[in-house]
């Protein structure tokens, strides 16, 4: 498997840009209305197409972009532009809103958390009565809870139109963001708490892991506020009054996420900052003990090398106290500046 770029393709090729593989692409048809309900999954386009029915709202969802073929198949039927094909099927792209005459587009980054932060592509179109969403799956989505209030009936979503179902998807997404903001924060405190008691070299490596996730969410929650403010401000005919007033509290959603996450960036610089300061100043602990004996052991070192030196006419080389008199010089010495440390309060 391999990793392809589209670096210097001409604007509008289709060229898929994550890992390669020879895995089957799953359409989920979901139609719906306040009364009915219908869902089936599909391997193949023209299945699912048998399958519409023009008096229902419908969800189409397509697992996998990898196979640009039927990709380019869905565009043609929808009459969706090649630009649009182009963004769903790289993978990479950054979290933005389009608004064409015929459709919208909503491109972002759907998160899950287990270990650590996953994340893939989602991209979303809104025609009048459907819905189609495209993704890169990695283990799973927040759509579960849309699903089961579909199948349900419960809440709003049977009884509005696609615009409300386009706006519970995005909201299903968002909520994935708190959870991972969540655990992040408990990780936070962990740390927090480890670093005051114990810092190890094993809680450095932890606390630039878990700076280098708080770094992605900030990358992708920032332009999803800016695509939410642009799907509020955007006149088109898909989005009735009522869906604004929910997009106004999406976008609600997502400022506290933002100040969420910054207030943890901020969290971890300054646990960061704490925890070399600690390294620093048990350096600076260690640095001054050896400081210290030093400091006692030189004149210690000076009298014992005069005194070892052998010459004969050295005057008390033949004094007969003069070994026991040398060690009470140098014990007194130690002793003195053991007492003048204490007293400055160095030792």
């Amino acid at each position: 498997m391999s990793k392809k770029s589209k670096i210097g393709a001409p604007p509008g090729t289709m060229q898929y840009t994550g890992i390669v593989n020879s895995e089957r692409i799953k359409i989920t048809l979901i139609e719906f209305n306040e009364t009915e309900f219908f869902e089936q999954e599909f391997f193949d386009l023209s299945d699912c197409l048998m399958y519409v029915k023009p008096n229902m709202v419908k969800w189409i969802n397509v697992e996998g972009v990898h196979k640009t073929e039927l990709i380019e198949k869905i565009g043609k039927l929808y009459n969706l532009h090649p630009l649009t094909l182009e963004d769903i099927v790289n993978i990479d792209q950054r979290p933005k809103f389009e608004d064409y005459d015929n459709y919208l587009l909503s491109i972002m980054k759907m998160i899950t958390y287990q270990d650590k932060v996953y994340s893939e592509q989602l991209s979303m179109v809104l025609l009048e009565n459907t819905v189609i969403s495209f993704q890169e799956p990695t283990g799973g989505d927040g759509f579960d809870i849309v699903r089961n209030r579909l199948r349900t009936g419960k809440g709003r979503v049977r009884k509005l139109g696609a615009d409300y179902l386009f706006y519970a998807l995005m909201d299903a997404v968002v909520d994935c963001y708190f959870h991972a903001v969540e655990k992040i924060g408990d990780k936070v405190e962990v740390l927090e708490e480890e670093i005051m008691n114990a810092p190890k070299k094993s809680t450095l490596i932890q606390l630039y892991e878990l700076k280098r996730e708080v770094i992605f969410l900030r990358r992708q929650v920032w332009p999803l506020r800016d695509l939410v403010n642009n799907l509020i401000r955007s006149e088109s005919s898909f989005v009735t009054d009522n869906t604004h007033l929910f997009l106004r509290d999406l976008q609600d959603h997502c400022t506290r996420i933002i100040d969420t996450v910054e207030t943890y960036r901020d969290l971890l610089s300054g646990i960061m900052d704490v925890y070399l300061s600690t390294n620093s100043n048990k350096m600076n602990e260690v640095m001054k003990v050896l400081t210290i004996m030093s400091t006692i052991f030189i004149p210690v070192t000076f009298i014992a090398g005069v005194y070892g030196m052998n010459f004969e006419n050295m005057p008390e080389i033949k004094s007969e106290n003069g070994y026991y008199v040398t060690w009470g010089v140098m014990i007194s010495i130690i002793l003195g500046l053991i007492v003048y440390f204490r007293r400055r309060k160095w030792l």
